[in-house]
């Protein structure tokens, strides 16, 4: 693991890092901010996915999550969307797909399947760096994001319950297989087998195992993308029909940046450090 940048913040330690992963085949950057802490302490963890085109530095600069973090003795990491310099060809042609749009799953189709494996990655590899290298109590671990990293943190938390003790998210695709962003990625990544797509599917995994702890989603009504992409109602359905808590919260005049996300990061830092507060 290489340090690539060091600041001082709000008592703690904001660092921006460098390793090589072995799931996505090449170099992997990510953030951590450690809040002020004892000599010894081991302290709950907090993953955060950024959303489409975002790398590991856009929350930690963006969010103004640190403050709140600090107060509350949190661990932050922020992994980078994808894989980068994949050298794909088509892989940094457009936006929405392939490099900064990894969509936190593992890809099976090629010649994406060598190095857009990023669910293997942020539930399994990058937690074993962290578990080995930070002040971490893996015990006390959680999940959020934004957009197409909030679609990842409903994912990952759903299907990993032993892992992730709590869930959110910002504006979240909660339905991939049923909007044009989700159309324009998972036949490329996982062909076209829906059962494969539904396994990314946060409608669909709620239906299964709900979660045991209650999920916070907050969701701006000038959303640009709300109608399209992202139709928080269908999750509001499915969470309802599972006996699913969710607190979804819908928020007038507010859009899909980060002004947005900073309006809200505290309660959504809050509603984590309540789950995460005791050991398991």
């Amino acid at each position: 693991m290489e340090l690539e940048q060091l600041h001082h913040c709000h008592g703690g330690r904001q660092g921006f890092y460098r390793h090589r992963s072995a799931e996505c085949g090449g170099d992997m950057r990510f953030s951590v901010f450690v809040p002020p802490h004892a000599a010894g302490d081991r302290l709950p963890v907090l993953y955060y996915l950024s959303g489409l085109t975002c790398g590991p530095d856009v929350f930690p600069i963006k969010a103004g999550a640190q403050r709140v973090a600090a107060e509350l003795g949190l661990v932050l990491v922020c992994p980078d969307t994808s894989p980068r310099d994949t050298g794909i060809k088509g892989a940094t042609e457009d936006w929405d797909f392939g490099e900064g749009a990894g969509f936190y799953l593992d890809a099976t189709q090629p010649p994406w399947s060598a190095r857009f494996r990023m669910y293997s990655y942020v539930t399994r590899e990058l937690p074993a760096l962290i578990e080995d290298d930070f002040p971490v109590d893996p015990a006390r671990c959680g999940i959020f994001g934004h957009s197409m990293g909030g679609h990842g943190a409903l994912v990952l938390g759903l299907r990993n319950p032993e892992r992730y003790r709590s869930i959110s998210a910002f504006a979240p695709i909660v339905a991939p297989g049923r909007v044009p962003w989700g159309h324009k990625a998972l036949p490329r990544y996982l062909g076209e087998d829906r059962d494969d797509w539904a396994r990314y599917d946060a409608c669909a995994l709620v239906r299964r195992r709900p979660h045991p702890s209650p999920i916070l989603i907050d969701q701006g009504l000038d959303d640009p993308f709300l109608d399209e992409q992202l139709q928080p109602e269908r999750f509001e359905a499915a969470c309802a029909e599972a006996g699913q808590a969710l607190e979804l919260r819908r928020h007038a005049g507010y859009d899909h940046g980060y002004y947005f996300i900073q309006s809200f990061v505290e309660d959504h830092l809050r509603h984590h450090a309540v789950a995460l507060a005791e050991p398991a």
